[in-house]
């Protein structure tokens, strides 16, 4: 084939808890991720020459060399050179639909699409595994997004233990168009606030994110409990985002007051989603949610949680 379209989707967190600081820079995490429904497109097709182009139908989206999309395509244009110079070149085309800057690692799912999509094109035959291992390259969340569905992800976030997958779970998501929260500055922040807090040991650092396997969030996945699942979630980079922005803070407080099961920012923010009880439930909260928040800057979806990583459209 010369053309491959992908459905890319987005990722929430359910748990996110930091423990420490990595020889690397980076924090020592204990999280669990959940796919979801809401996803991008991106069509590959090759191209007569050896260049990648990138277009994109989101304005914020950059469609140069610093997009990780991009990357992910000279990824593989360095790491199987042959395979570059018998095939070529591709058209990147990405349809967004996840929103920008929202803490629901689009970015890392279109860099992801990208490296599935080159291996079917250039008939690599790599394994998941492999891919997972190119994509920790290019940033934390791509080995997750190339897996989907339900995982627990430890180390900075690339060391990947599947869990029994989730779906059919309902959820209500609510991101402010014009309002991003870096990812960086939000790790810095809670470094300079509760850092005296990280356990500071090889060993203390291992047992701790070992313990997420047989924690209660876990236990709540095991039984595929949404009530417990609701009432299990964390994320600790909400003590320094909720304070810092308001308009977060209303979101989650909102959300509290409708009758959902449960509620939390996913990652970094600002994105915030409510986990419901049904399809109904969820479709009434947000029309109540735009009811209270009229402004047309606040982006509302209605979307579940998926089994599904990175997939060919129509597969």
């Amino acid at each position: 084939m010369h053309s491959y379209s992908l459905i890319a989707p987005a990722k929430i967190n359910l748990y996110l808890e930091i423990i420490g600081n990595r020889p690397d820079g980076f924090h020592e995490l204990a999280m669990i991720l959940q796919s979801i429904e809401l996803a991008d497109i991106i069509d590959l097709e090759m191209r007569d020459d050896k260049s990648f182009l990138l277009h994109c139908d989101h304005t914020q989206v950059p469609v140069d060399g610093s997009n990780l999309a991009y990357k992910a395509a000279e990824l593989m244009a360095g790491e199987f050179p042959e395979a570059f110079a018998k095939y070529g070149g591709l058209d990147i085309t990405i349809s967004k639909n996840i929103p920008v800057a929202a803490g629901l690692a689009g970015g890392s799912s279109n860099a992801a699409a990208v490296l599935v999509g080159i291996d079917l094109l250039w008939n690599l035959g790599l394994t998941q595994s492999e891919l997972g291992e190119l994509g920790a390259r290019l940033g934390s969340d791509v080995p997750f997004c190339i897996l989907g569905g339900t995982a627990i992800a430890t180390g900075r976030g690339e060391q990947l233990a599947p869990l029994p997958y989730l779906e059919d779970i309902y959820i209500v998501l609510a991101k402010y168009r014009s309002l991003e929260v870096s990812t960086a500055g939000a790790y810095k922040s809670y470094r300079q606030e509760y850092g005296h807090t990280y356990l500071r040991d090889t060993e203390s650092l291992a047992a701790r994110a070992a313990a997420v396997h047989s924690g209660e969030m876990v236990k709540a996945i095991l039984q595929k409990n949404p009530q417990e699942i609701a009432q299990k979630l964390h994320n600790d980079l909400e003590k320094v985002i909720l304070p810092t922005y308001p308009q977060v803070r209303e979101l989650r407080e909102t959300f509290s007051q409708m009758g959902i099961l449960g509620t939390m920012m996913s990652g970094s923010g600002p994105s915030v989603f409510a986990i419901c009880a049904s399809k109904t439930q969820a479709e009434e909260v947000k029309l109540q949610m735009r009811n209270r928040f009229p402004n047309p800057d606040l982006e509302l979806f209605v979307t579940k949680m998926s089994h599904r990583g990175i997939h060919v459209d129509g597969q």
